[in-house]
Order: structure tokens, then C-alpha cells, then sequence
């Protein structure tokens, strides 16, 4: 077998004696000199549930590249979960994370000249945190996605995380009792694997299979079955392919397979977060891509699944139902796909859905017919007005009140708004207003899924709406509205609100409006001054020194020779 390969900079190069002792001493022999060096970017950790299973998948990739003709060294990267710090100072590093963990596989893939990287992650920032790094580095590269986790059982009902901070405020305002509140905590979680409904994790799982850049029905495997640790066996051999037909990420990575992973988020009921990662993921690859072109997306794809968090089902009901290519297959038929577009295994997005059919099973209901969709057109809206003029983001289907105007109550921070959730001081017609929770404000961006799982528990989901310069969790539902941009930090007008102040959140127009005199306002900003940085050292200031605005994807490296 024959390779050109970056590592023979080490293996046969100038300095080769030193290197090639260093290599012996992790394994490699007289033959394996001349192979490519394969990266193993695992994410392994007993942190959370997303990621404790990964470590087994990585021993099979390893043993997969080496019988493929590789040379495997694998490297560990970070993870923080999201659902552990969520609603606490810890999440700050979440989005943070994501950055932390791109350069660090960047790091170990370029400094060790290897010539190729198979990336294996579960929790939220996994994904996006490898996907930048392959974007920037163009070496051939895959991704492996943990799995998802089986759905927790309680009395009949199938359980997510979410279901535990919804458990929080229906417990606080009386409508559930002890032993109830503890069953569903208890049971939310059984076992490996990331959030089960179609959250962000498996959204860009779902995503990347869509773009061409991990296996087909990869997405949605349960992270303890055997089909996973099988799926990611494969991934190993299809990536020394890949090397040996020098298959690189930017000829997968491009603005037509791009469309095709939005699309795909549209059609399955994706989060929020997916646009604040595409946005990043374009830029690191270099493809231009804008926050509006997600609504021009939305506006020609329906919903077709029927998945939580505002549905039923999670993502091994997905994957039993046809998983990813089924939905694919029904948005190619209809002329909503680039089947053109190359995938990792060297075929065409339409070569690799050429068996599946166009339409799905009669004997399921996840995914719902062409001429039944949950929703005509996309959830995932670009809200824009006086409030958000770089752009906002909501999730505006299967809200029952598309539009509400209401008193603002303002919020300083997330603690500040759940601690009046908790106390019983929001009202039905409220808008809730948690600000200075953006990108550099917070800093980094934190997800509000503990005050708005609490108000869906006190009864008020349906009544009250919700606005942040911060994010939403996957799981989060409702007229809540996030990534508004300019972010308060910066001046953005949702620093200028005052309490009481009219705001009409508008789901229809996708509108989102500070009903105060544009004089006043002005008056308002004239008067405004930055708050001081609430951290001077380490990652987080570091962080909000360099972020971008949330409209152009949070990244890090935008503006680092201004």
C-alpha cells in the first residue's frame, strides 16, 4: 500500500533518528514506518454519560486502522457536561469548551504531523469542538459520534434529562409530590450515552451524517449497542481510504453539503444551537454562510419528525424508524438535498441513499409522510427587529401562542430569573428579559434550560415569554427566544430594556420589538456604559476578550489580527 503521507516528515525525514526512537517507544516497528499515521481524538470521560462509553469505541478504531494498514495514536480532548453545570457558574465553560476542545485536537493533529484524524465525541460541544478543528486542518478526517442514550422509564412514560429540570419547578409550585420528583430523577438517566431527544447533541450527530462527514445511520445508534462499537470499526477502515485517496475535508465540507445538514436539522426538529455551530463550522472551513440563510432554508422544509423535546419521541425511535437517510431520502426526492455532494466513504449523497426508499414505513410514526409533516415549513426561525438587528433565534413551532406582548421583567443574569421563577413571581403575559448571559457578557453564553424547564413546570410554558443574549439547551421549548444579537455586553438594545417596558416577542412576522420610542431609546443608549469584565484572568477572560458576536457562530479567531 501506498501513501503520500505528512508523516514521513518525522518518519523519513532530516531529523529521522530522534523521531523514529520516539516512535518505537509507543509501538512502531521497522514496517510501520511507512504507514500513515492515523489520529484518534477520543473524548473519553467518566465526567458524564455522554462520554463514559467512548474509550471501547476508540480501542476498536484503533484496531480497525491498524488492520486497515494505518498506524493508530489516539489523544485524549476534553468534555464538560452540559447537563451536570447546567443552571451553574460551571456553565460558563460549556461553549467555551467547544473552542478548547478544536484547538486542542488541532494541536496534537499538526504537531505531530499525522495524516489523518478519526474524532469520537458524545456531549454537546464534542461535535462542533471537532468539526471546527477538521474544518481548519483539512486532513482527512471522520467523525464518530458516541451514540445516544436509551430512554430512562417511570411509570409508563419514556424520560430524558429534560424531564428531570421539568421535574424541578413542577415539584417547587406543587403539582408533583416527593416520591414522583425523585422517581423521574432517578430514572432519567439509565445508562451510556448523550441526551436522547433530538437535543444538540443529536442534532449535530444527525447533522454531520447529513453533511457527508460521518457514516450513514451512525447518528442515532444507541451508545451500548453493538451496532455503535461496529458502526465506529468501520470508520476506521473507510478513514485509511480516505488517506489513500488523499480525501479531505474541504471537498465534503462545502456550502452545498451544508445546506443539506440545515436542511436535514429542519426536517428532524433540531436545536437551536445547531445555527450558532454551522455559523462556526463555515467559518473554520472557509464556505460563506450567514445567520439568514437558515431561514431561507426553513421556509422550504417541513418538519417530519415527531421527536422531543416538543414531540414524542427520542432518537433511538429515530433510528428503529429509518434514522437519518430516511429523512434524507424523502428531502432528496423532493428536491431539498444536494445529492451530488461527496461523503467521506467516496460516494455521492445519493449514491449512499440509493436503497433507501422515498417514503417511510406505514408501521411507525416518528417520521411522518411528505403529505402529513409535523409543520409545512422549518421550526428553527431568524427573528429580527429593534431588539435583535443582527438576528435572533427561536424555535417557533408547536407553541400554542405564536405571538405575545408583554411587561418586560428584567434579569441580570440567569440566577436572578429562576430564583423568581421558583418564588412564584412570574406571571402569565410576562417577558421574561435574562440578559448579560451572551457570548462576552457572561462570559460564554450560558444555556437558560433550568428557568425555562421551570416555568414549563409551573404551568406556564404557554403564557410566558422568554428572551436572552444567552442560549437554549436542545431541550428547551416554548416562546423563548435566544442568541440576540447585539448582545448586552456590547450595547445591543436587550441592554437597554428597563422593567415593565412593552416587548412583543412575534413568531409570524418573526419579529422581536422594544415597543419604546426610538427618542428614548436613544437617550437610553447615550447613557449606557459597559459593565467591567466579571473575570481578569484565565480561559474565561481570555475568551471574552477574543468571541465574536453570537450572529457570526461565537467563534474565537475572527478578528485576531485587529
Amino acid at each position: 500500500m501506498s501513501y503520500n503521507t505528512r508523516s514521513r516528515i518525522i518518519t523519513e525525514g532530516v531529523q529521522r533518528s530522534p523521531n523514529r526512537a520516539m516512535l518505537r517507544a509507543v509501538g512502531f516497528s521497522d514496517a510501520d514506518f511507512v504507514k500513515p499515521i492515523i489520529g484518534v481524538a477520543s473524548a473519553h470521560s467518566t465526567i458524564t454519560p455522554c462520554n463514559m462509553g467512548i474509550a471501547p469505541l476508540a480501542a476498536r478504531a484503533e484496531t480497525a486502522i491498524r488492520e486497515a494498514g494505518g498506524m493508530p495514536q489516539t489523544f485524549g480532548t476534553i468534555t464538560v457536561s452540559d447537563g451536570i453545570s447546567m443552571g451553574t457558574e460551571g456553565m460558563k465553560y460549556s461553549l467555551v469548551s467547544r473552542e478548547v476542545i478544536a484547538d486542542s485536537i488541532e494541536t496534537a493533529v499538526m504537531a505531530q504531523s499525522m495524516d489523518a484524524v478519526l474524532t469520537i465525541g458524545g456531549c454537546d460541544k464534542n461535535m462542533p469542538g471537532a468539526m471546527i478543528a477538521i474544518s481548519r486542518m483539512n486532513v482527512p478526517a471522520i467523525f464518530v459520534y458516541g451514540g445516544t442514550i436509551k430512554p430512562g422509564k417511570y411509570r409508563g412514560k419514556d424520560l430524558t434529562i429534560v424531564s428531570a429540570f421539568e421535574a424541578v419547578g413542577a415539584f417547587s409550585h406543587g403539582k408533583i409530590g416527593e416520591e414522583e420528583f425523585q422517581g423521574v430523577e432517578n430514572h432519567a438517566c439509565p445508562g451510556a450515552g448523550s441526551c436522547g431527544g433530538m437535543y444538540t447533541a443529536n442534532t449535530m450527530s444527525s447533522a454531520f451524517e447529513a453533511m457527508g462527514m460521518s457514516l450513514a445511520y451512525s447518528s442515532t445508534m444507541a451508545a451500548e449497542d453493538t451496532e455503535k462499537a461496529e458502526s465506529t470499526a468501520e470508520s476506521g477502515r473507510v478513514l485509511v481510504e480516505a488517506v489513500k485517496n488523499n480525501l479531505l475535508p474541504r471537498q465534503i465540507i462545502t456550502r452545498k453539503s451544508i445546506e443539506n445538514a440545515i436542511a436535514t436539522i429542519m426536517a428532524i426538529g433540531g436545536s437551536t444551537n445547531a445555527v450558532l455551530h454551522f455559523l462556526a463550522i463555515a467559518h473554520a472551513a472557509e464556505v460563506p454562510l450567514t445567520i439568514d440563510d437558515f431561514e431561507t432554508i426553513r421556509l422550504k422544509v417541513p418538519v417530519l419528525c415527531d421527536l422531543k423535546p416538543s414531540g414524542k419521541y427520542v432518537a433511538t425511535d429515530l433510528h428503529d424508524a429509518g434514522g437519518v437517510p430516511q429523512v434524507m431520502k424523502m428531502l432528496l426526492a423532493h428536491g431539498l438535498l444536494h445529492g451530488d455532494c461527496i461523503t467521506i466513504t467516496g460516494q455521492t449523497i445519493a449514491e449512499v441513499l440509493a436503497d433507501v426508499p422515498e417514503t417511510p414505513r406505514t408501521d411507525q410514526t416518528v417520521i411522518r409522510p411528505w403529505d402529513n409533516p409535523m409543520y409545512a415549513q422549518g421550526h428553527l426561525a431568524i427573528l429580527k427587529g429593534n431588539l435583535s438587528p443582527e438576528g435572533a433565534v427561536a424555535k417557533i413551532t408547536g407553541v400554542k401562542e405564536p405571538k405575545i406582548t408583554g411587561p418586560a421583567r428584567v434579569f441580570e443574569s440567569e440566577e436572578e430569573c429562576m430564583t423568581a421563577v421558583l418564588a412564584g413571581s412570574i406571571n402569565a403575559g410576562d417577558v421574561l428579559v435574562i440578559r448579560y448571559e451572551g457570548p462576552k457578557g457572561g462570559p460564554g453564553m450560558r444555556e437558560m434550560l433550568s428557568p425555562t424547564s421551570a416555568i414549563i413546570g409551573a404551568g406556564l410554558g404557554d403564557s410566558v415569554g422568554l428572551i436572552t443574549d444567552g442560549r437554549f439547551s436542545g431541550g428547551t421549548y416554548g416562546l423563548v427566544v435566544g442568541h440576540v444579537a447585539p448582545e448586552a455586553a456590547v450595547g445591543g438594545t436587550i441592554g437597554l430594556v428597563e422593567e415593565g417596558d412593552s416587548i412583543t416577542i412575534d413568531a409570524e412576522t418573526l419579529t422581536l420589538s422594544l415597543n419604546v420610542d426610538d427618542a428614548i431609546i436613544a437617550t437610553r443608549r447615550a447613557a449606557w456604559t459597559p459593565k467591567p469584565p466579571r473575570y481578569t484572568r484565565g480561559v474565561l477572560a481570555k475568551y471574552a476578550k477574543l468571541v465574536s458576536t453570537s450572529s457570526l457562530g461565537a467563534v474565537t479567531d475572527l478578528n485576531v489580527f485587529s
